[in-house]
Formats: structure tokens, C-alpha cells, sequence
């Protein structure tokens, strides 16, 4: 760094996104994308809004927001959309956490997190899962901190039920509890129902996993109007325009088409089991997931020794060099043909 930086960031170590190598072209299951290309109707959509870039997007996603609230069954104060879920959480941690209302979370979960409370100054703690990597749902009832769950949560992808998340929002009425729900349409329950009953409640998703559009960085939240009024003082003190014209007309085409969206969905969910089931037959411990990815350890070979020997072959996977996460990886589920070469190359590994 140099010596003009800041010293109140000098400690903060950055989220480390999933490696892009561009030196061949990998199988790359790395990054939760989604091996198939967004609708046919968010691309027209963009394509059209491409033609008037040269005026601000619409700093209230107006369009954008009418067509959200029909598809998920809230009211237009009840939702605001972000640059990508990532967005939004950071917003949560401004608005909602400070010295008096610390933020928690599970030890084991999205990586942004101590970033971001780190990175707003804000102190946090966070809890050891089950040696099974389950959260133990009363570790979080009455803390009334600042709570932060994925669910499903990442690498694991193991998801709470809706009780279990209603339990800890219940017992926490005078704190915010947090959802993050960038996986949920692959197999977990979502919370966004509850908003209407519970005004502590903040539910976050992005269209960049079940809506093929990772690359256009569209995240939304959902929670009370009242909610909703503080992260916009928040947006409107950052940065207003936060939506692309773009991004927000594809947004709107995904809407659209659900269709194609759900079968997408179903698509991955059901590549899913079967490589859950051929990785099973072939050693390795794989824990039940409800996102699009799997997380899996192998009886006799580390997670790194597989990691590094699968990028030698053109396949990349996640690995995550942390005491209780190092004989693991997380696979992406791409597409039926990509999980066939995943399965092939490892039986061949292992074989040889």
C-alpha cells in the first residue's frame, strides 16, 4: 500500500473473489455462476436500454420495482434493489450496526462479512457452527445483536427450515436479523413472507445465480417500508444511480420470463443429484445442498491436492484454506455436460 493510505484500513484484508485464469479455457466451477445464458427476453431488454446510456438510469428503479413487487407478492416501499446483493449487505451493516449493536454471524458463511465489519468499523462476532456445519438455530435466539445468516449458507449450501428462521427473528424483536437468500431458489424456503409480520426482518437475493446474471450486478432487498426508508438514506448518500439502465431492463426481462427461469432452476437442482450421487460412488463425503453448488471432501485425497490437480486439468473448483475447511472443496453444478467431465477427470485422478 502506499504511504498515503489510510490507517484505519491498514489491518483490512479484502474479500478474495474465485479466481478468473484466463492462460487456457477452464470447465470452471468456481464461482456459483450459472452455466446457462440469461432469458432471451433480459437480453432484448438490455439491448434496447443500451441505446439510451447516455442518460441516468432511473435513480428509483420504478419499472424495475412494479414488476418485483407483482412477482414476489410485496409492496413497491417494501423493496429496494442494489449493485448486486453484495450492495445491499453493506448497506445493512451502515444502517444497522455500530459500537452498541454489534453485528454476528456463523465462523463459517459468506467471506464479505467480517469484510464488511471490518471495513465500517463495526465489531462482530462470530459462532462456530456444528461439527456437522449446521448452525445451531438457539445460538442466535435473543442475542439482540445485528444477526447475519445465510441460508442457504456458503460453502456448505445446508439451509434452515422457514421455523427455524422465524424463531430467531421472533426472538430478537429490538435487533435486525439479516437473510441472506442469494441461494434459495435451488432448493431452500424463502423468508420474504415474513416481512409483513415481523418489522426487524431484512431479506437480501440477487439475480446473479438463479436468474443468469452475475455479470450484470442486480441485488435486492426485502423488509418494511421503514426498512427500507433507512437503506435508501444510505443508497441516496453513496450513490444514487446504483442500477445500470442496462442491468435494470434485463432485471425486468428475467421477471418476465419465469418459465424459463424455474426450468433453469430445475435444471440445476436435478444436475445436482446426480453428481451428489456419482461423487458419493466415488469416495467423497458430499453434504446435502440446497444451492448450486455441492461441498465435498474425499476419504484418502486433500481437498488441495484435488483442487491443484483438477486445475491441471482444466477444471476449476473452490478451495478454502481454513483449518475446518481445507479437506473440502465447493463444486459449482454447471451444466450436465461440465459435471461429466468433472466426473470423469476424478475418476481418472483417483484412478491413477
Amino acid at each position: 500500500m502506499s504511504r498515503f493510505f489510510t490507517s484505519k484500513y491498514d489491518q483490512l484484508t479484502p474479500y478474495t473473489p474465485g479466481e478468473q485464469p484466463k492462460d487456457q479455457q477452464y470447465v470452471k466451477l468456481n464461482t456459483n455462476e450459472s452455466p446457462y445464458p440469461p432469458s432471451p427476453k433480459a437480453i432484448a431488454k438490455a439491448t434496447e436500454a443500451a441505446a439510451t446510456l447516455q442518460l441516468y438510469s432511473d435513480p428509483e428503479c420504478r419499472l424495475l420495482v412494479e414488476k418485483a413487487a407483482e412477482t414476489f407478492g410485496v409492496s413497491p416501499d417494501e423493496m429496494l434493489f442494489t449493485n448486486g446483493s453484495d450492495e445491499i449487505l453493506n448497506f445493512a451493516f451502515m444502517a444497522f450496526c455500530d459500537e452498541s449493536h454489534p453485528a454476528i454471524f456463523p465462523d463459517i458463511t459468506y467471506g464479505f462479512y467480517p469484510v464488511f465489519a471490518k471495513l465500517n468499523g463495526v465489531p462482530f462476532e462470530e459462532i462456530s457452527l456444528n461439527k456437522n456445519f449446521t448452525i445451531n438455530v438457539a445460538d442466535y435466539m435473543g442475542q439482540q445483536k445485528t444477526i447475519f445468516i445465510a441460508n442457504p449458507n456458503a460453502p456448505t449450501g445446508i439451509a434452515l427450515p422457514l421455523s427455524d428462521i422465524e424463531e430467531i427473528v421472533k426472538s430478537n424483536p429490538d435487533s435486525v436479523v439479516v437473510i441472506d437468500e442469494a441461494y434459495v431458489d435451488f432448493g431452500a424456503e424463502s423468508a420474504v413472507s415474513l416481512i409483513h409480520t415481523y418489522d426487524n426482518l431484512l431479506v437480501t437475493q440477487t439475480f446473479s445465480k438463479s436468474r443468469s446474471m452475475a455479470g450484470a450486478r442486480l441485488g435486492v432487498g426485502f423488509a418494511c417500508k421503514e426498512l427500507i426508508r433507512d437503506l435508501n438514506t444510505i443508497k441516496y448518500s453513496t450513490n444514487p444511480y446504483n442500477v445500470n439502465r442496462m442491468t435494470m431492463a434485463a432485471g425486468f426481462g428475467a421477471l418476465e420470463d419465469e418459465d424459463y427461469f424455474k426450468e433453469n432452476c430445475q435444471k440445476i437442482m436435478d444436475t445436482r443429484a446426480w453428481t451428489t450421487n456419482k461423487l458419493r460412488e466415488l469416495g467423497f463425503d458430499v453434504i446435502d445442498s440446497a444451492a448450486n453448488f455441492v461441498f465435498a471432501k474425499h476419504g484418502t485425497v486433500g481437498g488441495k491436492e484435488l483442487y491443484l490437480k483438477l486445475k491441471e486439468n482444466g477444471i476449476l473448483v473452490r478451495h478454502f484454506d481454513k483449518d475446518k475447511l481445507r479437506d473440502y472443496n465447493r463444486i459449482t453444478i454447471g451444466s450436465a455436460e461440465q459435471m461429466q467431465i468433472l466426473i470423469k477427470t476424478l475418476k481418472q485422478l483417483l484412478e491413477g
